[in-house]
């Protein structure tokens, strides 16, 4: 919002959201009517009045002729008619279903349990409280409550019927619904017939100017100096007078509509823009750079300076500026209010993609997700990256994991912390840590498919975490890690599940702009900027996981998001493991589908990945046949595997290469010296030992068909191998080491499996009921506490007759108050329920909390029997 400054210049406001210019009411601004005698609460004239034949809301009297007739069968009958003085007062009236259904809407005030309704008031009337309960109200229930608000005085009392005739605008049954809302949240509660109370701390957590309306004039000007309101009183034509009596005649100028609308009218045009974007534009503050009033109306040379000599504009300091609310209300005639915005944005209509299009698409993105998940945890074992100091991933880890599983790094990131989240993925707890993939992620390879995806789902949709943060600066401008602390947001989930639930409530593709205005309605105090695009964010996070395709969610994701099991619709799309491979001359193997776990594991063995995607293509070498026979595999195991597996002929070529590399693999032997090379053939030493790329190996001969080295085995078979030789180790009793390396593994982490939210607390009926119940007990025994019997000092009771009355209280399962020397030497009194007195100890139960305690006799002063 901007101001023209006295010279005619334009500046911007403090902290005020910029709109755009809205043009003047037509034809003629009708004024809204303000009680001189009361400032602070507006009379509303009767043009807001909402019909009936005498300006009010129709009855069962007249409504069968009213023309609002339908309208006013609908009016729903409020359930709150209890007159009541405080809330504690209020909540102690409600019957136990109401508040059951109070704990429901705010779970935050039966967790813990409140003592009694004293607590319970004050836990409902603090500022993280009702700031939260606000959270989760839509715009047209933050309309209503600006409303009440707006009418209420300074003891935050309003009335209902001066709040319905502003509300005027929107349905009846709407606004009585939302009101009744409203009281169920305690967020007002009913003192009297008409009247409504609102928590005093309404106006720190919410807008100081209810529906973007200033301050009633008679509050602007009520401190200005009499020099200073002179001027005022002179545009107005009022006689001059010293404060407060100034301050009086200007509020009733003001409250008169027809002064009120004569002096709009002799606005100059320019000026009257400035008041429409004030009265307009949800704030009502301006800023210019010098607030100058004339001493003289003369003197008003500007369209701001006219507006300050009349009183239209109050100046706060030197450069801010307030419109009084009567001038705003006049501004805004027949919608005191605004627009209304009684129902959600329904999103335009779009093309609808056939459900099997739809599915086809996200079902092949779970394919690719699966393969890609597997490859990077495989990546992270093959070469465990480390921990950062500061916890994370680090830059150049995560773009040589995403090189590794042909990805970005956004999608590596992605993955990485569903993987994480999914417990698939931890930190090592050694000294320097690594990640590692953790014993879980091999049991979940050896899943089926839509097993493994509904995992990877569930752990996304429920997760703490907003990988999309990662690379972004945090406020020391440091780039974010990824897997580190700062990714984890938590309204996450509950954002990421309002934002995927308008998908399920408006099937079809939607834009992302339609979703944020739908959720701009629903939660309006969560919007911003970075809000959407976190929206943004969590829509591209679920096309990559096969949730959403083409703006539409699939079938199964739809199961994710309603709390669904997706397993079984993803059975029926997603291709059944195929047991055969195609191989072909070239050396090339074509998995012609999704392979059975065991085969995908063996081919992962044999071969190397040449493409990846709906059809693998894996390429046999002489380095993955010889990584087979490390493994344990021979010649003739490996001649078995492929003709068994082959729905085609297997070609001489790799039945030639199988046979090369099986006939030459380990005729070299390396062992431990530091270590050494043997080999029955003395002329293959004799050329290792010659072949200068082996120098740094610092081979000796000390026989025929023995060489030693001071390197170790590992690096003396790598090396030999890099040289084109094919070495094999050997144990100490001359056997060749075979088998295939252990899988670097962590320490697993539990995954959660259940969707977590900010502030989110769910309660059941059986809690909801006991919360009740005690509060009811609770409030009960402090109000007894409250109405205590006189206590009985030391050394003036019968102790006899205290244990009489005890025994008689146990045998008839009653109360006493029970007074006893506590262990500082004062005299305390409680509600007890005796249950055996013996052996000098009283043993009684306290219905307040619900516990057994032990008294000795000797301390018990006096035992007095109160009724139940």
């Amino acid at each position: 919002m901007a101001v023209p400054a006295a010279g005619g210049q334009i500046a911007r406001p403090p902290a005020v959201a910029r709109v755009p210019a809205v043009a003047a009411p037509a034809p003629t601004l009708r004024p809204a009517s303000l009680s001189p005698a009361a400032p602070a609460r507006q009379q509303h004239p009767s043009r807001l009045v909402r019909h009936g034949p005498k300006g009010g809301t129709c009855n069962r009297e007249h409504a069968r002729g009213c023309r609002h007739a339908d309208r006013c069968r609908q009016k729903p009958v409020s359930v709150y008619s209890v007159s009541t003085a405080s809330l504690a007062d209020h909540y102690r009236a409600l019957t136990d279903e109401q508040l059951e259904r109070l704990f429901a809407a705010r779970p935050d005030l039966a967790v813990p349990v409140p003592s009694d309704f004293s607590v319970l008031a004050q836990r409902a009337h603090s500022r993280m409280s009702i700031a939260r309960a606000l959270d989760h109200l839509d715009r047209f229930h933050l309309e209503v409550l600006d409303a009440l608000r707006l009418v209420a005085g300074a003891d935050h009392r309003a009335d209902q019927k001066e709040a319905l005739d502003l509300l005027s605008g929107a349905p009846d049954f709407t606004v009585r619904k939302t009101l009744d809302h409203l009281i169920t949240l305690g967020l007002a509660w009913p003192d009297g017939e008409t009247t409504l109370r609102l928590p005093s701390m309404l106006d720190e957590v919410t807008s100081r100017y209810p529906v973007g309306l200033g301050r009633p004039v008679a509050q602007l000007i009520q401190d200005e100096r009499t020099e200073d309101v002179a001027p005022i009183l002179a545009a107005l034509h009022l006689p001059s007078a010293r404060q407060p009596e100034a301050t009086a005649l200007i509020t009733e100028a003001f409250g008169d509509p027809v002064r009120l609308s004569a002096l709009l009218d002799a606005c100059p045009p320019e000026a009257i823009a400035v008041l429409e974007r004030l009265a307009t534009g949800g704030n009502p503050i301006g800023a210019i750079r010098d607030v100058r009033r004339p001493a003289d109306p003369s003197d008003a040379d500007t369209p701001i300076r006219w507006l300050l000599v009349h009183g239209l504009l109050v100046p706060l300091d030197a450069s801010t500026v307030e419109l009084p609310r009567e001038v705003g209300l006049a501004l805004r005639g027949d919608s005191p209010l605004g627009p209304l915005h009684s129902s959600a944005p329904v999103p335009a209509a779009s093309a609808a993609v056939p459900a099997d299009r739809i599915d086809g698409a996200g079902s092949g993105q779970v394919l690719e997700v699966l393969r890609q998940t597997t490859t990077l945890l495989d990546a992270c074992a093959s070469e465990p990256p480390p921990v950062l100091k500061a916890g994370g991933l680090g830059v150049r880890e995560l773009r040589r994991l995403a090189r590794a599983a042909a990805v970005d790094e956004p999608t590596a990131a992605l993955l990485l912390e569903v993987a994480y989240e999914a417990g698939l993925l931890a930190r090592t707890p050694d000294a320097d840590p690594t990640w590692l993939p953790t014993a879980a992620f091999d049991v979940w390879q050896a899943t089926p498919a839509e097993r493994r995806w509904a995992q990877l789902a569930s752990a996304w949709f429920g997760m703490a975490r907003m990988p999309a943060l990662v690379g972004t600066r945090d406020e020391r401008d440091r780039a974010v890690a990824a897997l580190s602390a700062e990714v984890t947001r938590s309204a996450a989930p509950t954002l990421r599940a309002a934002t995927l639930q308008v998908l399920v409530e408006y099937p079809g593709p939607l834009a992302t702009a339609d979703i944020v205005g739908v959720l701009d309605w629903r939660t309006p105090r969560r919007s911003g900027r970075r809000r959407d695009e976190a929206i943004a964010e969590q829509l591209t996070e679920a096309g990559v996981l096969g949730l959403v395709a083409q703006n539409t969610l699939t079938s199964f994701g739809r199961a994710v998001v309603v709390g669904e099991d997706p397993v079984p619709l993803l059975i029926d799309l997603l291709p059944e493991p195929v047991d055969h491979v195609l191989v072909q001359a070239d050396l090339t193997v074509v998995a012609p589908g999704p392979l059975e776990p065991a085969l995908s594991a063996e081919m992962a063995l044999v071969a190397d990945v040449e493409s990846a995607g709906s059809a693998t293509v894996y390429r046999v070498t002489p380095e993955s046949v010889r990584r087979a026979l490390d493994a344990g595999r021979s010649g003739s195991d490996l001649h078995a595997f492929f003709a068994a597996r082959s729905r085609t002929p297997v070609p001489q070529s790799l039945t030639y290469l199988i046979d090369d590399v099986a006939r030459r693999h380990g005729g070299l032997r390396v062992g431990a010296a530091g270590s050494y090379v043997r080999s029955d053939d003395p002329a293959l030493l004799a050329t290792v030992l010659a072949d200068r790329r082996c120098t740094e190996l610092n081979l000796r001969r000390i026989a025929d068909t023995v060489l030693v080295s001071s390197a170790a085995v590992g690096r003396v078979v790598d090396l030999l191998r890099g040289c084109g030789y094919a070495p094999g180790a050997e144990d100490a009793n001359g056997g060749l080491v075979l088998g295939w390396p252990d899988a670097k593994r962590t320490a697993g982490r539990s995954a959660r499996s259940t969707p977590r939210g900010a502030n989110e607390i769910s309660l059941d009926a059986d809690y909801l009921a006991g919360a009740v119940a005690a509060v009811r007990r609770g409030d009960e025994a402090a109000r007894a506490a409250r109405r205590a019997p006189v206590l009985t000092q030391p050394g003036e009771a019968d102790p006899g007759a205290a244990v009489g009355v005890l025994q008689q209280a146990a045998r008839e399962r009653a109360r006493v108050w029970l007074s006893y020397v506590d262990a500082h030497g004062g005299v305390t009194a409680r509600v007890v329920r005796p249950v055996s007195v013996g052996g000098g100890y009283l043993r009684a139960e306290d219905d307040r909390t619900e516990t057994e305690h032990t008294f000795a006799l000797h301390r018990v002063v006096s035992a007095i029997p109160t009724k139940e």
